[in-house]
């Protein structure tokens, strides 16, 4: 990492190998003097970018938040109607495609992450998200259909990376590539999101 590295690249290479040491070893047990060697840096140059571990998850958080900032804002522009909602849905799908070890991260660092202010500020977000889909004078069940449809695009990664460690059994179907795990998850999402603001009788 020399002196003519652009200082944006820079922060961007230390917020991708922090990420990979928290998923490999776990925040807590990640220290930022393993996050310096990795790089094959000293800490005090670590430190001019950032001071301190938190700083670096705000980074992550930051980076796992910025697709659903964009769907948040492009929605707070639109009047509400269910085609609204679905292009929500469709953004924060794209934005989440590229982003499984953020996913995973989060999954597995959550007692951590709920500690610190990055978590809070990225569990606000995705609540202003599920209001922006559940709509107007939502029922308890469009709510929660709200949030089970962003959770279903989150969980398809999950479901992926189970299959990939079993090896793909015989009784279990080839893992199709990402962007149709993409697809899958977004149209269970739709279908889950459709029912939102009809009654038992309407679905």
């Amino acid at each position: 990492m020399t002196s003519q590295t652009p200082r944006g690249d820079t922060r961007a290479r230390i917020l991708d190998v922090a990420l990979e040491l928290f998923v490999e070893h776990g925040y807590d047990k990640t220290s930022l003097r393993e996050i310096a060697d990795r790089l094959g840096v000293t800490k005090a140059a670590l430190y001019y970018h950032f001071r301190t571990k938190e700083d670096i998850l705000a980074g992550i958080v930051a980076n796992m938040a910025a697709p659903i900032e964009e769907a948040i804002a492009w929605g707070e522009q639109q009047e509400y109607s269910p085609e609204v909602r679905d292009a929500i849905l469709r953004r924060f799908a794209e934005g989440m495609a590229d982003r499984q070890p953020l996913l995973r991260f989060f999954h597995e660092n959550q007692p951590a992450i709920r500690e610190l202010n990055a978590g809070n500020q990225f569990k606000e977000r995705m609540i202003a998200l599920t209001r922006l889909l559940q709509g107007p004078n939502p029922s308890y069940e469009d709510r929660v259909r709200a949030a089970v449809g962003l959770m279903t695009i989150n969980v398809a990664a999950f479901v992926a990376e189970a299959q990939a460690c079993e090896g793909d059994p015989q009784d279990v179907a080839p893992l199709p590539d990402q962007a149709a795990r993409r697809d899958v998850a977004l149209r269970i999402a739709l279908d889950v999101a459709d029912r939102i603001g009809k009654t038992p009788a309407d679905v």
